[in-house]
């Protein structure tokens, strides 16, 4: 009888890991189509595979010889595409906006306060450029030193949606945790804890500014490849 229930229990156990491989693969290939054809096919088992599977499917995918980044690409990439539409319907004075302090220039004399660094619109870098934009329109602009900063601006001023610029990697986990505040992402050209880059006009697009893509002067940005981590 015991030798029975081990063998019942070992087949389930070799028929789920198999149904997970399958699972992991299936989301991999979909994930590929999504970052080089922009087709999106089966999002929310994209999603349940990113969110459910995060490490194992980073785990997974360097065992394919991919930079395990792919995960968090395609987790950005999905959200953007299933949250686009509700989100350019939301008002801007509903939105916030969240920058990374990484952006700003080694000489910013930003204080820092409960919400994140305050930026005094000195024009040094990037942030000053893309808050002006931002808040002419109505958005309101948080420039953080770190993830935790966010959800507890979200909860406490009640936005009903959130336009993010990180690293892949952060910038996929904050998604998941604001799933519920309609986001959308902004993905740096160059991360990293300092002097990083992001692309002007993909932070314009994302805003609906179509109409102002032009790039300010001074900034150091420039349009992104589409690249897949190999």
């Amino acid at each position: 009888m015991i030798n029975e229930f081990y063998q019942i229990f070992g087949q389930l156990v070799f028929i789920a890991g198999l149904g997970l491989i399958v699972m992991l693969a299936s989301s991999l290939f979909l994930g590929r189509l999504l970052l080089n054809e922009d087709r999106l096919i089966f999002p929310r088992l994209l999603l349940i595979t990113v969110d459910m599977f995060y490490g194992p499917f980073k785990k997974f995918s360097e065992t394919l010889g991919l930079n395990s980044r792919i995960v968090d690409q395609i987790g950005v990439e999905v959200r953007n595409k299933i949250n686009e539409k509700r989100f350019r319907s939301i008002d801007p004075h509903e939105k916030a906006l969240v920058l990374p302090h990484c952006l700003r220039n080694p000489k910013c004399e930003a204080r820092l306060d409960r919400t994140g660094l305050v930026c005094t619109g000195c024009n040094r870098c990037i942030i000053g450029k893309i808050k002006e934009r931002a808040e002419s329109i109505g958005y309101t602009v948080f420039v953080i030193p770190g993830s935790t900063f966010i959800k507890k601006i979200m909860e406490e001023r009640r936005f009903k949606a959130v336009l993010g610029v990180a690293c892949y990697q952060d910038l996929n986990l904050a998604m998941m945790k604001l799933s519920r505040f309609t986001p959308q992402g902004v993905p740096l050209l160059r991360d990293g804890c300092f002097k990083t880059k992001v692309d002007f006009r993909a932070v314009l697009e994302k805003m609906g500014l179509e109409g102002e893509m032009r790039r300010p002067r001074g900034c150091m940005n420039q349009v992104p490849e589409k690249t897949l981590e190999r």
